[in-house]
């Protein structure tokens, strides 16, 4: 396999004319093992972040072995990757055909819910098919509602059952599954480790109502990425509230601390090259947007760093909106995005940052989305896990600044 050294590499071999991922296992690769070296528990991979086989497989072979999977496609696909892999349906809705075919074809044993209804369903589809008798090795997770108060990216509205509904779902839950655990998700990119403390404090509240035995306890993602205009505390002060709070719940002496990281250890995976096909002024049209690995930062305004590849821009920076390449004019990124101001038509960019969700929603909408994927070697153009941090200690955390 060829590996490039940086983008100006790949501009300068290919002059592409369409876009091109630019993918770095080595970012991946060291986001994985600090989350297996420091979170003090298992570490679930979510999938949907982004499901790229390759990517897959180089979290399996840094030490993730478990994958939140939230559809019968991403069972399949982790499953066929990686045979040995713990899969573990935490999409709290599921069809009886899906739930039946993950159980018995896939060896899925785990399966999140928030409703009686499907918890009625899980028993029923994984029953077995010829005496009705109902399975003996399921591992069931209610999901709590929990605020999203604290994350760039809300959570809090779909799924998880109120905290008066929990007890009883506790309940009937216990009844019918060898292993009960309890879930939650404080939305997506938190910004404060003091996220999960609410969400834990409610997990609390609702073993002590239910009095029943809770085997797992998983806090779900929200682990953020870093951004411009986004730097959030060091990964350790999550985990440190995380653990303190775990070990002071009403919970079986054996219980299980679980995490589902998914943009935290994909973010640093993935950037991007684009070509300028036009310049408006302060706009610059290129060739992907809101339809392809820009989604978010059209629909959600997010900020992914950007550089211009070129050797002979001299101008100051910049502020710049980006056009996409289709033919809708919601296809729009208002950014800032800061480059040269003599950046022109022609010209090719590096987009940082889109290894979580970005590089997996790309689309064909148009007759746009192609794009080749390569290897780099070069660092991420920002990371969380590389860098000299001095630690820090207070009364609540120990943070490497």
């Amino acid at each position: 396999m060829h590996i490039y050294p940086d983008a100006k590499a790949v501009v300068r071999d290919l002059a592409p004319d369409e876009p091109v991922i630019l993918n770095r296992p080595h970012a991946a690769r060291r986001a994985a093992r600090f989350f297996t070296e420091k979170f003090p528990g298992k570490v679930m991979y979510a999938v949907k972040a982004n499901p790229a086989p390759d990517l897959i497989q180089v979290l399996w072979e840094a030490g993730v072995t478990h994958y939140d999977v939230a559809s019968i496609a991403e069972v399949r696909l982790v499953r066929e990757a990686l045979p040995e892999a713990d899969l573990c349906f935490m999409h709290p809705i599921k069809t009886r055909k899906t739930i039946a075919e993950a159980y018995f074809k896939h060896g899925v044993k785990t399966f999140s819910l928030d409703t009686h209804e499907e918890l009625a369903k899980i028993v029923e589809a994984c029953s077995d098919p010829e005496t009705g008798a109902p399975a003996q090795d399921l591992r069931l997770c209610v999901r709590l509602r929990v605020s999203s108060e604290h994350a760039q990216l809300s959570l809090a509205a779909k799924f998880g059952c109120d905290l008066t509904e929990a007890p009883a779902l506790l309940q009937e839950a216990r009844q019918h599954c060898d292993w009960l655990g309890v879930c939650f998700h404080v939305g997506s990119q938190a910004m404060t480790p003091f996220a999960f403390v609410q969400a834990m404090d409610r997990t609390r509240a609702a073993i002590a109502e239910a009095s029943v035995v809770i085997d797992m306890i998983d806090v779900g993602g929200g682990f953020p990425s870093v951004y411009p205009g986004m730097e959030p505390p060091p990964l350790e002060d999550y985990f440190a509230i995380i653990a303190r709070h775990f070990e002071s719940l009403p919970i079986a002496y054996n219980a299980e601390l679980w995490c589902e990281p998914g943009r935290a250890l994909c973010a640093e995976y993935s950037s991007m090259i684009v070509q300028v096909t036009k310049r408006r002024g302060e706009e610059l049209y290129i060739n992907d947007g809101a339809y392809g690995a820009l989604y978010d930062a059209a629909h959600v305004d997010w900020r992914f760093p950007v550089r211009a590849l070129e050797d002979d821009l001299r101008d100051p920076e910049m502020d710049f909106a980006f056009y996409g390449p289709t033919c809708d004019d919601a296809d729009y990124m208002q950014g800032p995005f800061p480059l040269p101001g003599d950046i022109k038509a022609g010209d090719y960019i590096e987009i940082g940052m889109l290894g979580a969700y970005g590089a997996a929603m790309k689309t064909g909408f148009n007759g746009f989305g192609d794009a080749e994927c390569v290897v780099v070697a070069d660092e991420p153009m920002m990371s969380l896990f590389i860098g000299e941090r001095k630690v820090v200690q207070s009364d609540n955390v120990v943070s490497l600044r």
